[in-house]
């Protein structure tokens, strides 16, 4: 099989750039290792709404994820933050408004991120998708061996997946040293989190005059939100797990009934009893995350393209990844800057 060109992953900035290369013409064929796109956009589905499991938020300010929400008539609203916020002690007392900054000013998709790669991937040519399709090689003909052995040959590969896992493919012939060493001292993003979502039949905390946020010294969940809809038409909470990834892998189901304890203690006896929850731990995806990636970075990471990366075989090998945009790196944003950019060297 050959394609002008193959795009390794489908998560956002796979889709969107196959989405871009659609519009203008050019031929493609997009291989992703799951059996569904999105990649790290990834949604729990309860009765008609859908709940983030991966990304959230986007901000004011941020150009190409408002054009193309517009343009895929998608809404965007201000993330809920009014009411107090709580904060967890170390003892187990709960206690108002101390020591804790609200996501007040942060957008977020109506219908939950997923409406956006779900929307993507409605317009582009279901023949050119394949799923359930991993990639073990590149060489420089270019051309990507597949895990079940098959070979497709391309003028040009472009790479969607995070650096780290990119490290782990067999490049022929080797990438420099200077190269190797670069995508493996990328850390992928969200790949050392872990996420607890709870929904709930109405957003009852609003009542008690509650934000939803919250912040804790006990855990296991260090950070919370409200992540109900647009509409209020159901609730939920969710939160950032502030286990470490081996932690939380020996302590399995522990560690989201540990999650609902904490939310009943904070929001009271409702919190303990959701209609649906879910953990997800990006860490335990071998599709985001390596072993590396088990460790957190200290802060955002100064997400860039780096030099040994910005021009291999001729640009016949192209990075585009959110850790590799020009700008908003590790972002929704960042995301679709760097599929944008990818798009530039193929189409002009």
């Amino acid at each position: 099989m050959h394609t002008p060109t193959l795009i390794i992953g489908g998560g956002l900035s796979g889709l969107s750039l196959a989405y871009a290369l659609e519009r203008a013409g050019h031929a493609y064929t997009l291989v992703e290792a799951r059996g569904r796109l999105g990649g790290r956009i990834k949604s729990l589905r309860v009765e008609a709404a859908l709940f983030d499991l991966g990304p959230s938020w986007v901000w004011p300010g941020q150009t190409r994820v408002a054009a193309l929400a517009g343009e895929l008539d998608l809404q965007l609203f201000e993330q809920w933050s009014n009411g107090a916020q709580l904060f967890e002690q170390a003892s187990g007392e709960v206690v108002q408004d101390m020591g804790f900054m609200s996501m007040a000013g942060s957008l977020r998709i109506a219908g939950g991120t997923s409406v956006l790669t779900d929307a993507l991937a409605a317009r582009l040519n279901p023949a050119h998708i394949l799923l359930d399709c991993a990639v073990s090689a590149i060489d420089d003909s270019p051309a990507a061996q597949l895990t079940d052995g098959e070979t497709i040959t391309a003028d040009r590969i472009v790479l969607c997946i995070p650096p780290r896992l990119a490290a782990e493919l067999r490049f022929t012939p080797a990438l420099q040293d200077g190269a190797m060493a670069a995508l493996r001292a990328i850390p992928t993003w969200m790949g050392a989190h872990a996420k607890f979502v709870a929904v709930y039949p109405t957003p009852f905390w609003r009542k008690d005059g509650l934000s939803g946020d919250a912040s804790s010294r006990r855990g296991p969940l260090a950070e919370i939100h409200d992540a109900s809809p647009a509409d209020g038409s159901l609730g939920a909470l969710f939160g950032f797990v502030g286990l470490p990834a081996d932690i939380r892998a020996q302590a399995g189901d522990a560690v989201q009934a540990a999650s609902l304890a904490q939310l009943e203690n904070l929001f009271g006896a409702q919190a303990g009893a959701p209609i649906a929850a879910t953990l997800i731990d990006w860490s335990q995806d071998p599709f985001t995350a390596t072993a590396a990636d088990a460790t957190p970075p200290p802060g955002h990471p100064p997400y860039t393209m780096p030099a040994p990366l910005r021009c291999i075989w001729d640009d016949k090998l192209i990075f585009a990844v959110t850790e590799m945009a020009p700008d908003n790196g590790g972002l929704i944003e960042g995301a679709l800057a760097a599929a944008e950019a990818a798009a530039r060297k193929i189409i002009g």
